[in-house]
C-alpha cells in the first residue's frame, strides 16, 4: 500500500515526497486509516524508529484547522529530547500549511516557552512536568484540544509520570481522540489505557518492527578487565552509533578514554545541563560525532538514522531495555548490529533476557571460553533465546496474589 491509498491529502503527499518518503511503514499503514476516518481511540505497540512519528502527525495535521487560535493536539513524551525530536519532525511533515508546533520542556528558561504560546500554537509537544506547570500558571489551555497523544508511554510511567499525566488529562475536553504509543505493553500501560481510553483500536506491529529483522544480535562474552579491548575491536568496522552504560561515572570515564586513544565520542548522561546535552546529541546526529556513550534515561527517545551499530557494554536491567537499546539500529530497512557484553555471572541475566524479549542472541566469534570451573560453564548453546518454549508468564496483581498470563507478541500484551 502506498501513501496515495491511504487517503491522505495533495499536500500532506508533497510534503512526503519533499521528505523523500517513498512507502508507509507497518505502523503507518495500520494507524493513519484508522485516524483519518472515525473517532475511536488508538493504541500503537511500536518503538523509535519505526515511524510511529508520521503515523499520529499525519492524520492530526490533516486535521488541523490553522484558522483557529489554540491548542488542538498535545503530545507527552518522556524526554525533553523526543520532546524536540517529534516537534522537528511534525514540522517537517506539514508543508505549506500554516501550523504552528512548539515544544515545551524543563531545563530551560520558562519565560520564552511562556511568550512563544501567549502569541498561538496549534499543536503542543512536551514532558508531563512542564506541561502541567504551564497549566498551573494559566499560561496553557487545553480546553480546545482534539488530540490527546502519550508516545513511549511505558517509560513515561517508569519514570513516576503517572500523577501529572492524568492531572493533564483532567484538563482535555471529554469529546476528544486519544491515541497511546509504547513500545512494550506492561500492565500499568494497560490500566492506563482502560481507565483513559474509549474502546481503542489496538494496532500491534510485527515482531520484526520491535526489533528489526535486519539488526544482528550477539554477545560477547567477555571478564569485565578486557570489555575495553573487545569494544575496540568492534570499533575498528565503519561504526557510528551508540555504547549503552548503566551509570552516568562509567559514560564519562569510558567516552574520556576513547577520546584519549582517538575515537570521536562523547557522553551523554543525567548529569549534564540540558544545553549541554542538546548540543552532543546535535553533534552526533549531524555525524560530526561517531560514538555515543550513553545510559538508558538519557538516550532515551534519540531518533537518529544510518545508526550502525549498538553496544551493551554492560547487559540491561531488563527486557524491554534490551528492546528499546536494540531498536535504535536497523531502520528503514537498512542493516545494524547490536553486541551485548555479557560477563561469567551475567550470562544467566541474558538468557532471561532473550527469552523474554523472544529473540535469539548468537554467540560472537569474538567471545573469550568460559573456565571450566566456572559455576554456568554448563550453559553452552551457541546463542542465546535457542531451544527454549515460550511460558505463561508469573504476575501480581495489585493485592499481590499470583496469576498466569499469556501475552501475543512477548512483549507483556496482555
Amino acid at each position: 500500500m502506498s501513501f496515495e491509498e491511504l487517503g491522505l491529502s495533495r499536500a500532506t503527499l508533497l510534503a512526503l515526497r519533499e521528505r523523500g518518503f517513498e512507502e508507509p511503514t507497518d505502523i503507518q499503514r495500520e494507524v493513519i486509516p484508522i485516524l483519518l476516518s472515525g473517532d475511536r481511540d488508538v493504541i500503537g505497540q511500536s518503538q523509535t524508529g519505526t515511524g510511529k512519528t508520521a503515523a499520529f502527525a499525519l492524520p492530526i495535521i490533516e486535521a488541523i484547522d490553522p484558522g483557529k487560535r489554540g491548542v488542538q493536539a498535545i503530545i507527552l513524551t518522556p524526554t525533553r529530547e523526543l520532546a524536540l525530536q517529534v516537534a522537528d519532525e511534525i514540522k517537517s511533515l506539514r508543508g505549506r500549511k500554516r501550523i504552528y508546533v512548539y515544544a515545551v520542556y524543563g531545563g530551560q528558561p520558562i519565560g520564552p516557552q511562556i511568550r512563544a504560546l501567549e502569541r498561538g500554537t496549534h499543536i503542543v509537544v512536551g514532558t508531563p512536568g512542564r506541561v502541567l506547570d504551564h497549566i498551573r500558571r494559566g499560561t496553557l489551555d487545553l480546553s480546545g484540544v482534539r488530540f490527546f497523544i502519550l508516545d513511549e508511554a511505558d517509560r513515561m510511567l517508569d519514570m513516576g509520570f503517572i500523577e501529572d499525566i492524568e492531572a493533564i488529562f483532567r484538563e482535555t475536553p471529554e469529546e476528544k481522540r486519544t491515541l497511546m504509543f509504547s513500545a512494550t505493553m506492561p500492565m500499568n500501560v494497560l490500566l492506563l489505557a482502560k481507565k483513559y481510553m474509549r474502546d481503542p483500536e489496538v494496532v500491534i506491529v510485527s515482531r520484526d518492527e520491535i526489533i528489526p529483522g535486519m539488526v544482528e544480535q550477539e554477545y560477547v562474552e567477555v571478564v569485565p578487565g578486557r570489555k575495553y579491548g573487545k569494544l575496540r575491536e568492534i570499533l575498528k568496522d565503519d561504526f557510528y552509533g551508540i555504547v549503552f552504560c548503566q551509570t552516568r561515572r562509567e559514560t564519562g570515564e569510558l567516552s574520556e578514554r576513547l577520546r584519549r586513544d582517538g575515537y570521536s565520542a562523547e557522553a551523554l548522561n543525567g548529569d549534564m545541563s540540558q544545553a549541554a546535552r542538546e548540543r552532543t546529541f546535535r553533534r552526533f546526529r549531524e555525524g560530526r560525532t561517531r560514538i555515543l556513550v550513553a545510559t538508558d534515561v538519557a538516550a532515551r527517545g534519540l531518533d537518529v538514522q544510518n545508526v550502525t551499530h549498538i553496544v551493551n557494554y554492560s547487559v540491561p536491567m531488563t527486557a524491554e531495555d534490551y528492546v528499546h537499546r536494540v531498536g535504535r539500529t536497523g531502520r528503514m530497512g537498512k542493516k545494524g548490529r547490536a553486541v551485548t557484553f555479557v560477563t561469567p555471572r551475567e550470562r544467566r541475566k541474558m538468557w532471561d533476557i532473550s527469552r523474554r524479549a523472544g529473540v535469539e542472541v548468537r554467540r560472537s566469534e569474538l567471545s573469550e571460553e568460559i573456565p571450566a570451573d566456572h559455576p554456568e560453564r554448563h550453559m553452552t548453546g551457541t546463542h542465546f533465546g535457542e531451544g527454549y518454549r515460550r511460558r505463561p508468564r508469573r504476575s501480581r496483581d495489585r493485592e499481590g496474589r499470583g496469576s498466569y498470563s499469556r501475552d501475543r507478541s512477548g512483549y507483556g500484551i496482555r
